[in-house]
C-alpha cells in the first residue's frame, strides 16, 4: 500500500507525541521531551494553533511527520515555513518518506504565497545534511542560531 500524506488533526496527538520522543532519541537527547500528548492536543484544537504537521503514514500506522509554523521575512515582506522537526521512523527510511514530506511542505509554501522554508539541522546529523543537499537545500554557513531559553523577567543580573 502506499503512503499517504495529510494533515495532522487532534486526534493524531498521540502519534505525533510517539514520533517527537522517536526524534529525541535520534538526536541523542531522549529525556529533553516535555511536551505531552494533552498540551499538543490543547494546542493543535485551539483557535490558532502554534503548529501544523504533516503525517505520513503506512496503512493507518503513523511513521513519519514534519511539524512546522509560519515565520516571516523582513527583507522579502512575506511569510515562510520553518520546519521544526522532520522524522521518519528508522525501519521506513530510504524509501522517499522523506522526500515526500519535504516536496509536500514545498507545495504548501507554493499554496500559500510564501517565500521560503527554513530549518536547522545539528552539525554532527551528515546523513540529514546529505538528505537535504540532495533535495537541493543549502546551508546557511554565515549564521549562527542563538537561543534563550528564560524569559528575560527570570534572568540574573
Amino acid at each position: 500500500m502506499p503512503i499517504a500524506i495529510r494533515f495532522a488533526t487532534p486526534q493524531d496527538a498521540s502519534a505525533i507525541f510517539e514520533l517527537i520522543k522517536g526524534l529525541a532519541e535520534y538526536e541523542r537527547e531522549p529525556d529533553a521531551v516535555e511536551v505531552t500528548v494533552d498540551r499538543l492536543r490543547e494546542q493543535m484544537e485551539s483557535p490558532n494553533p502554534p503548529f501544523e504537521c504533516l503525517l505520513a503514514e503506512d496503512e493507518s500506522r503513523a511513521i513519519g511527520f514534519a511539524l512546522f509554523f509560519r515565520n516571516y521575512s523582513t527583507w522579502r515582506g512575506i511569510p515562510g515555513l520553518y520546519l521544526e522537526d522532520l522524522y521518519v521512523l528508522e525501519d521506513y527510511r530510504g524509501r522517499g518518506i522523506g522526500q515526500a514530506l519535504l516536496a509536500r511542505l514545498q507545495e504548501i509554501v507554493g499554496e500559500r504565497g510564501w517565500g521560503r522554508m527554513e530549518w536547522a539541522v545539528l552539525n554532527w546529523n551528515t546523513p540529514a545534511q546529505g538528505f537535504y543537499r540532495e533535495m537541493g537545500a543549502r546551508p546557511m554557513t554565515e549564521w549562527t542560531t542563538w537561543r534563550l531559553d528564560r524569559p528575560a523577567s527570570k534572568r540574573k543580573s
